[in-house]
């Protein structure tokens, strides 16, 4: 008898292996439904980016009158948190708990950091607003509460993102994990659309009430989310448990034994230039095409589409290449060569007056923000070793967080201050078109520096500080033969 239902499965599953990104990422021992799983906490961490940069922003600034650089100052609050990335990453390395685990604690403790600042937005939203008994309260006790609402939705984003992507590519052996770290971020930008389309539908008739039932709503499906992404995800390892501690390692040596490995300075400047370069546009290309080109601000739109899809293009791609054996750096070297072609569409846009040229551009910039993003990352980890995962991603993460919102705030600095200086019938694109230039020059002195990069490929198996020296017992543990893990078996939490 024919079994449709083992047919249509076995149909669905051939779809999904050669049309879905990074599918080939999955083995027996990683299925693709535990990856996709997985991923989940990425969805949480764009969830929140939405919320906070782009509904929240506006609201704050247009229906309660917040005054922006207030607002701006809120957003910057997160960033506190970014240079600590690193230190988090190490602890989790280092971790030990009664049950064997190292990162599930730490994801923990991000999703209820998460938890708390969405639940006391609401209330702070509240003051602001004015709305029902909060008529009376003084305005201040807003402000505070709202900016600690923004400082631990911040710190739960930075650690579970952290943790996340360390136990991701604990998962998989190293030949896999470009395409794990591509799927990570795929589902990132996945997340980002999905709730930018979910938050615009369920406030299009704006009230207090509704955005407060809005926010508890995401609290709630972010806890959701992430629980049921860390569920039964790392073995417990119980020799890690019992094992006597060794010999203490502070962060500041584990840093330096990191650092001392060779090229890994050079590396994160090139992480901290190719990322500020490709950052600093982020708030300014929809006001230039405004301003500039004349778009409307539905066309406008489009332009976060563009660089958005872009850099989910330069993901697949990386992915893909380096999958097949491609190196890291040359992933990076060509997305900052396409992010100086794109920069240079941009500006050419604004002599043209061209629309397609401008979209065309946005498009090159995201495509070489994908690559530039995905190789590095890649590049950080295969530096590293395998014991340090967890430190080398928190640096990765805590030069990329820390650049960005740097550039994005010396973008707009820039941009007004010569705004404020330019003579009356000037160019309206210069201010826009100096910043871009800017962009560019990051970009060139980026290539620069990870040229001699491209000979120091593989360092994980060089130089003198590997992981027998630095973490002995978790080495052994790390050679030893690990309890594995099944879905449901008996050693899963």
């Amino acid at each position: 008898m024919f079994k449709y239902k083992s047919f249509a499965l076995r149909k669905i599953s051939g779809v999904g292996l050669r049309y879905l990104p990074f599918a080939d990422a999955a083995s027996e021992q990683v299925p693709l439904a535990r990856l996709l799983r997985l991923s989940l906490f990425q969805v949480t961490v764009g969830m929140a980016l939405v919320l906070m940069v782009g509904t929240l922003n506006r609201v704050m600034i247009v229906e309660l009158r917040v005054p922006a650089t207030l607002v701006g100052g809120m957003l910057a609050l997160p960033l506190v948190f970014a240079p600590f990335r690193a230190l988090i990453g190490f602890r989790s390395d280092r971790f030990q708990s009664a049950l064997g685990l190292r990162r599930l604690p730490y994801i923990f403790r991000g999703t209820m950091l998460q938890f708390g600042g969405f639940a006391i937005m609401p209330f702070a939203l509240l003051v602001l607003s004015g709305y029902g008994e909060a008529i009376d309260a003084p305005r201040w006790i807003g402000l505070s509460s709202a900016a600690l609402a923004f400082l631990l939705v911040g710190a739960g984003v930075h650690i579970v993102q952290t943790i996340g992507l360390a136990l991701a590519t604990d998962l998989v052996p190293e030949e896999d994990q470009p395409k794990v770290v591509g799927l990570m971020y795929v589902m990132l930008l996945l997340g980002m659309i999905v709730s930018a389309f979910c938050y615009g539908a369920l406030l299009e008739n704006y009230t207090p009430g509704r955005l407060i039932q809005v926010i508890q709503g995401s609290a709630v499906v972010t806890v959701a989310l992430n629980f049921f992404a860390m569920w039964k995800q790392e073995a417990r390892d119980r020799r890690r448990a019992t094992a006597p501690k060794g010999p203490e390692v502070g962060f500041a040596e584990a840093w330096a034994r990191l650092t001392e490995r060779r090229g890994m300075l050079r590396l994160l400047a090139v992480i901290a230039l190719g990322t500020a370069g490709f950052g600093m546009a982020d708030v300014l290309l929809e006001p230039f095409g405004g301003q500039v080109l004349h778009m409307s601000v539905a066309e406008t739109t489009r332009l976060t589409v563009f660089l958005a899809c872009g850099s989910l293009i330069g993901f697949t791609m990386a992915s893909r290449w380096l999958g097949r054996g491609g190196r890291p750096m040359d992933m990076a070297l060509y997305g900052a060569v396409l992010g100086l072609a794109g920069f240079g569409a941009i500006v050419w846009s604004s002599a043209a007056l061209s629309v397609p040229v401008l979209l065309m551009g946005t498009l090159l910039a995201g495509f070489g923000a994908g690559l530039f993003g995905h190789g590095t990352l890649t590049a950080i980890m295969r530096s590293a070793p395998r014991e340090q995962i967890g430190l080398s991603l928190g640096a990765w993460g805590a030069v990329q967080a820390t650049a960005a919102g740097l550039a994005i705030a010396a973008g707009g600095l820039i941009r007004d201050m010569i705004l404020a200086h330019e003579a009356i019938g000037a160019s309206a694109a210069t201010p826009y078109t100096s910043v871009f230039l800017l962009e560019a020059g990051l970009l060139a002195l980026a290539l620069l520096f990870a040229l001699p990069l491209r000979s120091t490929e593989g360092l994980r198996n060089t130089g003198d500080s590997g992981a027998e020296t630095l973490y002995p017992e978790t080495a052994k543990a790390a050679h030893g033969t690990a309890q594995p893990f099944a879905e449901g078996g008996a050693g899963s939490l």
